[in-house]
């Protein structure tokens, strides 16, 4: 535990936020998130801060448990590739699992999934990098 730099996880679970602004919003995939998912709000719309608060201490838990799990990256391109193989292979691929059983598209799951895999990335670069 001592190996965990509270910072760069604080860091990482905020990043998530950055990132899920621009993923979900109109220039990419927001229009088409909002479709697919059935998201009935109108535009301009927000989430009420509890959704905010609860994906912030989602982020922060995972984000805490990659930097338990994962070891000191060797590069930037070894830290990118330890959260990407954690983003897409775990997380997305969970994801998958639970859409199939929902019956959700797979164009909802390259949104969402695809999120997790950059969002792991980035973690995998702070995380990794930042020792």
């Amino acid at each position: 535990m001592q190996q965990v730099n509270v910072i760069a996880v604080v860091v990482a679970a905020l990043s998530s936020f950055l990132l899920g602004g621009l993923w979900y919003s109109k220039l990419l995939f927001g229009p088409a998130w909002q479709r697919l998912a059935g998201d009935m709000r109108k535009p301009g719309d927000a989430h009420p801060a509890r959704v905010f608060g609860l994906s912030y201490l989602f982020a922060l838990a995972a984000a805490f448990a990659y930097a338990w799990l994962m070891p000191p990256a060797a590069s930037a391109s070894v830290a990118a590739v330890q959260g990407l193989a954690v983003g897409a292979g775990m997380v997305a691929a969970s994801f998958g699992i639970n859409y199939q059983f929902a019956n959700r598209g797979a164009t909802l799951w390259l949104i969402d999934g695809g999120y997790h895999a950059v969002q792991f990335l980035i973690y995998g670069l702070i995380l990794g990098l930042w020792r």
